[in-house]
């Protein structure tokens, strides 16, 4: 509990910090980059707070006296349009069973702090700290108290708790924004067991099979529904590791604007992995003349960087009424099919 309330300290602090400073740093504590637009930063948040000030009323009234969250349509309507951030917590929590986990199992996480760990496993997840949110003054080891102490607390139990997966790069970046976003070590763990222990299955292990699956499933979509992108790629060769591996083995973030990677995050929680399919649908398929016209792998691979900046994904509101409409169709059933088709290809080969 002392540990939630300092990093709680911390944040307001931040927070503080931020509308001293807000020209540098955002309110999640990434710094601004140098040629960053604040005329269209400000235009998009004089809309932005009036939407958020609206859904957050709504969530208000529909939570009033209960910490349970129901599946049902409205629910995820509400979901879809966005959860607000004194909100997201108790949300992501209660959709994906990570406070049911928690609930079941008192004092589990901290009993793994406490165990003997792995001294491979220590070495590796001290090495990336440095290299998790830079940009981040939260993640500074100057910070007081630092996030990286909490980020290393996370992944080292994890590690422990899931032997099979141990540890391997991307996570530090789902670690830490779990850890911006609730402040609390505990919740970040199960909601981290829940992504990949239920939600993304076989991404982390040694073999990667669920990503490398996933990826072909993506190929699979883009051949479907925009099959000039396909052309494209199978002209030139490309792998689909090649442009998408780290959307999805970072679930967008470092990729995507923080709030976009929130936005897909309350759909993940909530919906499934089906989002992370729609995300990548909807920015390919939004930028088809300009994928479809690269000259070579090289041209081809800057593009698919290309399509992750600008307004376009800036703007988290329309972005996200986008990726439940451009893709079109989408059924579970179609997923299921082509993940066990994809499966049996990677297996066999």
């Amino acid at each position: 509990m002392e540990e939630t309330q300092n990093m709680e300290n911390h944040f307001n602090d931040s927070a503080s910090s931020d509308s001293n400073d807000c020209q540098r740093v955002d309110q999640y504590g990434f710094e601004r980059a140098e040629d960053f637009n604040y005329e269209s930063y400000e235009d998009f948040m004089s809309r932005h707070l009036a939407v958020v000030t609206r859904r957050s009323k709504k969530w208000t009234k529909l939570l009033q006296g209960t910490v349970k969250v129901e599946k049902n349509i409205k629910v995820k309507r509400y979901v879809r349009k966005g959860v607000p951030c004194e909100h997201r917590t108790q949300i992501w929590m209660a959709a994906s069973g990570a406070q049911d986990q928690l609930d079941r199992n008192p004092g589990y996480y901290h009993s793994l702090l406490k165990a003997e760990h792995d001294p491979k496993i220590e070495e590796v997840i001290r090495a990336d700290m440095h290299r998790t949110f830079p940009d981040n003054i939260q993640f500074r080891a100057s910070s007081e108290p630092c996030l990286q102490k909490a980020l290393f607390n996370v992944l080292l139990a994890y590690g422990y708790h899931n032997k099979d997966v141990g540890y391997c790069q991307g996570m530090n970046f789902i670690a830490g924004y779990l850890l911006i976003i609730t402040k609390d070590e505990e919740k970040s763990f199960w909601l981290m067991d829940a992504l990949i222990g239920k939600i993304l299955p076989d991404y982390y292990t040694p073999t990667m099979l669920g990503l490398q699956m996933d990826q072909e499933v993506l190929g699979e979509l883009v051949r479907m529904k925009v099959p000039a992108v396909w052309q494209v790629m199978n002209r030139h060769n490309v792998m689909w590791t090649l442009v998408v591996s780290r959307w999805f083995i970072c679930l967008y973030v470092d990729i995507l604007p923080v709030e976009t990677v929130l936005r897909i995050w309350d759909c993940l929680f909530y919906e499934g992995s089906k989002i992370l399919f729609r995300v990548a649908l909807t920015m390919i398929r939004h930028n088809e003349n300009l994928i479809s016209q690269a000259q070579s792998l090289s041209e081809i691979c800057e593009r698919f960087k290309q399509i992750t900046h600008g307004e376009y994904v800036e703007d988290c509101h329309t972005f996200m009424q986008k990726i439940f409409m451009e893709p079109g169709g989408l059924s579970t059933a179609t997923i299921t099919k082509l993940r066990k088709m994809c499966r049996n290809r990677i297996t066999s080969a």
